[in-house]
């Protein structure tokens, strides 16, 4: 008797540790890479959050900001899959087209948040030349890390 309750008690320990393992547990990192813009006023050249931001996706139907104020940094959400993007970008009430070229890679963030895609920026431009963009990293991760800013 005392040997079956043994073996019952062991088989529930080891089906429990089973079970356990099996769980995902929660991903609390950030897993989307975005490209960050730090905006900056042209005249003075300090940091300068704008009035107004609108930024649409070309090709996309949602607007990623509209008319909103107080953003710093501003994030871009890339295609891992097209190696290029576009935004219809207005800010306070001046509006060009921003266009990023870059390259995707997979990488793993942890067991329990999985696979994301990095990028890396390769160019970039304004078409009407409105704002004035500088690079500061060619790296596009889930760090909190600036890749460019815009002057506006």
């Amino acid at each position: 008797m005392i040997a079956r309750n043994y073996i019952a008690a062991l088989l529930f320990i080891f089906l429990s540790a089973i079970l356990m393992s099996c769980t995902p547990e929660a991903c609390f990192e950030e897993t989307n890479a975005y490209l960050k813009a730090t905006f900056y006023s042209n005249d003075t050249k300090e940091k300068s959050t704008p009035d107004s931001l609108t930024v649409t996706g070309i090709g996309i139907t949602e607007n990623i900001y509209d008319r909103k104020s107080g953003i710093q940094p501003g994030l871009f959400p890339l295609d891992a899959s097209a190696g290029t993007c576009s935004f219809l970008i207005k800010i306070n009430d001046v509006t060009d087209t921003l266009s990023f070229h870059y390259s995707s890679y997979p990488h793993l963030i942890s067991k329990e948040c999985g696979y994301t895609f990095f990028h890396r920026l390769d160019t970039f431009f304004c078409k009407n030349e409105s704002f004035y963009i500088y690079r500061s990293s060619d790296n596009i991760t889930t760090a909190n890390e600036e890749n460019i800013r815009i002057f506006y």
